[in-house]
């Protein structure tokens, strides 16, 4: 039997772009990870947050099709760049939270 907690309830791809200088040419270099949300937790590609530690999520959508999603945490707030619109992530937390209004 699987347990509950462990069980992955929305996942969302988000993309960094990292810049390098070769020889006078810019790089850049897109790599691709997820943000999951849990019963207990968000997890990202370097950090785990409990939900007790996380205030609210947010978007901004650009005209381009990407848009900035912010996690808000007793850390401060980190933004992830995306591809995809993220409002069934941010309502199956605001459901998990017991809050459809968050701040």
């Amino acid at each position: 039997m699987k347990d509950s907690i462990n069980e992955c309830i929305a996942s969302l791809h988000y993309f960094t772009v990292n810049r390098s200088i070769d020889w006078f040419e810019q790089k850049h270099q897109q790599s691709s990870n997820t943000i999951q949300l849990f019963q207990d937790s968000i997890k990202t590609e370097q950090n785990t947050f409990s939900l007790e530690h996380v205030h609210d999520l947010s978007y901004r959508p650009f005209s381009n099709g990407t848009g900035l999603f912010y996690l808000h945490t007793n850390r401060g707030v980190i933004t992830f760049e995306l591809k995809t619109n993220p409002n069934e992530f941010i309502e199956s937390y605001r459901k998990l939270k017991g809050n459809y209004y968050s701040f």
